[in-house]
């Protein structure tokens, strides 16, 4: 095995990686961010307090989030494509987010009474679209 080639792969290739992980953190963290504005309660503030559905809600969006964004990475020509297919995804989930509420009915209410089984199914849903967006993304 020739370490020098290896090495040198690794030298090569490092920068790209390290500049898509970097660009696809950053969507990441801006993409939660914007998603808790869109809320109508304070994810964190109720999290703080061992809401355990609010919790469950913004974790399934954090994953709802990430699942694509690594699918885009993986797939990317460039950081124009994770940038691109990062703001879609961070655009679907907030638009599932919408449609949950309006199918479980005053979804925000039932998170800040700390319901659980809309925070489940809600959770349930965002993941879902996550990977039928992971899976578009990546075809």
């Amino acid at each position: 095995m020739n370490f020098d080639i290896i090495l040198e792969s690794v030298m090569t290739g490092f920068p790209f990686l390290f500049l898509h992980f970097a660009l696809t953190v950053a969507i990441w963290l801006v993409a939660v961010w914007v998603y808790a504005l869109s809320t109508p309660y304070a994810e964190m503030k109720l999290i703080r307090e061992n809401n355990i559905a609010a919790a469950v809600t913004l974790g399934g969006a954090m994953l709802g989030l990430a699942i694509p964004l690594a699918f885009a990475m993986a797939s990317s020509v460039s950081m124009a494509d994770i940038l691109v297919w990062g703001l879609i995804s961070m655009a679907l989930q907030i638009v599932v987010y919408r449609v949950i509420d309006l199918v479980l009915k005053d979804l925000p209410r039932r998170i800040e009474a700390g319901e659980i089984a809309p925070a489940i199914l809600a959770t349930a849903t965002k993941l879902s679209i996550a990977a039928f967006n992971a899976a578009a993304i990546s075809g």
